[in-house]
């Protein structure tokens, strides 16, 4: 009788000893996790109880909590005061009782819900007081003007654009088409809540993508040969006025195929023609054999260094662009003039231009110009510039800007040129289907002189233009109409 007692007692002990384990591994362990995850409702609705911090643009309400009469205490309200709601969705996410949270919302929530570590202090305040503690402002470093013309140049057109700070990697615009009205989504109204979110993710056109930084990644075509250029130049062999070979129509090794440069133009005399030339008139011929000159690992190091294959936060998190690893002879040919498997992210490109126009110094993008207390206006947290990487020498740098004013003056992106602005810029029009009309690609800086706006843009599909399209026919005059914004503040 004993032994079943016995073997009773031990099985009951592992039961409750598993138990008691599950469950303070739930308490201590998982608990931030399961509090952070955007989908516990029991969080947001917590967190709705309170007044949360705002998210502010030049001074505005972007995002903010309104009190109301109902269990969940304040209303989250997007947009007002000149600010579109839908042109920033992808950026300030949405706070929602039925999807959780997204964008700024879900990376900067400690801060907005006043939970932060760096907001105790407050919170104690309030404890003794018996103030209800609240959130803390989010003070973006967008440029409104400038936000407002990527809006409204894409337009209908699906499509990304991101204008950075050059010299500081301040995120002056960042805009995704098409976009979403998050309000609808934050409504205390669980059942229409429910139909929004299904609807826009079930959406076509992905209106949840924020394709300034994520979603599905697009070929750069002509762009990328600002990095094979940079590659060609940072090993020495060549200069911008060395002459480079640039065949009406270049043999594809191990190929049956051959590549022929855009409407079947001759790039150059006797088959040759400089770099400047081939980057002026953006020479495919030339670039693919410069790039299968140049070798894979060449190529790769070069993409990485300008940030490549690396992910991260700005706070937003971006998607790492990808260059393939082990292309063979006619992949890397394909590959040096932005194709094949290369994939980035319009945040990427807009990368590249600033660090061609920093002088070769590539500053890590950044969206939070300064988190204030909400009450007292104190700034609780001002990020400084950092460097993201050196990717290409000062003298490379000067190179590739002169090369890129010859783009705008006398080559493929003159849509883009501003009176009396001397600007850089790079046209990409970057196939991706069979029989479908390409991507338009724009990206550039200005003044050329004395940068104070890099961007990229992106239309998929050729936008309006279809499979008439080219980078700087489409792209060019929304990259001029953004960089014009920021220079004529």
């Amino acid at each position: 009788m004993k032994n079943p007692l016995k073997h009773v007692a031990v099985v009951g002990f592992v039961l409750f000893a598993l138990l008691f384990g599950s469950t303070s591994a739930i308490q201590y362990f998982a608990a931030d996790s399961l509090r952070q995850n955007p989908l516990n409702n029991r969080t947001v609705i917590a967190e709705l109880a309170r007044p949360r911090g705002p998210i502010l643009v030049d001074g505005k309400e972007l995002a903010a909590s309104n009190p109301v009469d109902d269990e969940y205490k304040y209303q989250r309200t997007y947009g007002g005061d000149g600010l579109s709601a839908k042109a920033y969705a992808n950026m300030t996410g949405y706070f929602s009782i039925v999807s959780g949270t997204t964008g700024l919302e879900r990376s900067e929530n400690d801060l907005l819900s006043g939970t932060s570590d760096a907001m105790f202090y407050d919170r104690v305040g309030s404890w003794f007081t018996g103030q209800q503690p609240s959130g803390a402002a989010i003070d973006l470093t967008i440029n409104a003007k400038a936000q407002r013309a990527a809006w409204e140049g894409l337009g209908d057109q699906r499509g990304a654009a991101v204008a950075l700070n050059p010299k500081t990697g301040e995120v002056l615009a960042m805009a995704s088409t098409p976009g979403f009205d998050p309000n609808t989504l934050a409504t205390h109204d669980r059942s229409s809540a429910q139909d929004a979110y299904q609807r826009l993710e079930g959406a076509k056109s992905k209106p949840l993508y924020n394709r300034a930084i994520g979603g599905n990644l697009y070929p750069p075509g002509s762009t990328f040969k600002l990095i094979t250029a940079a590659a060609a130049l940072e090993k020495g062999d060549v200069k911008p006025d060395s002459e480079i070979s640039a065949p009406d129509s270049l043999k594809l090794p191990q190929t049956s195929r051959s590549l022929r440069n855009a409407g079947g133009e001759t790039c150059g005399s006797n088959g040759r023609a400089t770099l400047k030339h081939s980057l002026t008139i953006s020479c495919n011929t030339a670039f693919a054999q410069l790039g299968m000159d140049l070798g894979g690992k060449a190529l790769n190091a070069q993409a990485e260094k300008f940030g490549f294959g690396k992910r991260f936060d700005m706070p937003l998190s971006v998607s790492p662009s990808t260059f393939p690893a082990d292309a063979n002879e006619p992949s890397l040919a394909m590959s040096a003039i932005g194709q094949y498997e290369v994939r980035a992210t319009p945040m990427q490109m807009a990368m590249v231009a600033a660090a061609i126009a920093n002088g070769g110094r590539e500053m890590t993008p950044n969206l939070v110009k300064q988190v204030r207390n909400a009450k007292t206006l104190e700034t609780i947290e001002k990020p400084s510039p950092k460097e993201f990487s050196r990717p290409i020498s000062s003298g490379t740098a000067d190179s590739l800007t002169d090369m890129m004013e010859s783009v705008v003056e006398d080559g493929t992106g003159t849509a883009a040129q501003i009176s009396g602005v001397k600007v850089a810029g790079k046209t990409g029009t970057a196939q991706h289907a069979e029989g479908g009309s390409p991507h338009a690609w724009f990206t550039s800086f200005a003044p050329a002189d004395d940068p104070q706006v890099a961007v990229a843009v992106v239309v998929e599909d050729g936008g309006s233009a279809g499979s008439e399209a080219s980078g700087g026919r489409v792209a060019g005059p929304i990259a001029k109409d953004i960089m014009e914004a920021v220079i004529d503040k």
